[in-house]
């Protein structure tokens, strides 16, 4: 009798601690959301960005965050084909797992078509508004 006490009481332990650890792993296995905002007008300034989260997705590890750049303003020269500073950068950066959208106001202020952008490039109506949208959504906010 004093044997099925012990076992009912270990597998009861077991059960417990099995189900927090399916927990912790449920919960590290979703990574966190951040946007960042990509207003700067500066090319040099927008590649120190693109590093900026290069690093991060190395110390941090590619599974446990999630990017989406969000370019306006100036920013949007950041996201050009033709910018020589981050085009390449904007590729490597895809290729790990992070999004990038402009801004279609601003595309029109620079007098810019889907045409001049890489294909890793999605567009969005508004920037400002899509911050917001997205920090709503339980983004976490990144200003270079």
């Amino acid at each position: 009798m004093v044997s099925s006490r012990i076992f009912f009481s270990l597998g009861v332990a077991v059960f417990y601690l099995l189900g927090n650890l399916l927990f912790l792993n449920v919960a590290i296995a979703e990574p966190t959301p951040f946007v960042m905002q990509m207003t700067r007008g500066e090319s040099g300034d927008q590649r120190r960005a693109f590093m900026q989260i290069a690093k991060v997705l190395q110390d941090v590890g590619t599974g446990n965050i999630r990017i989406e750049v969000v370019a306006y303003e100036g920013g949007i020269m950041s996201l050009i084909s033709d910018n020589k500073d981050t085009v390449e950068l904007v590729a490597a950066l895809a290729r790990r797992g992070v999004v990038f959208k402009a801004c279609r106001i601003s595309m029109q202020a620079h007098s810019l078509d889907e045409e001049d952008f890489p294909l890793e490039v999605e567009y969005v109506p508004a920037g400002a508004p899509e911050m917001i949208n997205l920090q709503l959504k339980g983004y976490k906010y990144w200003r270079p």
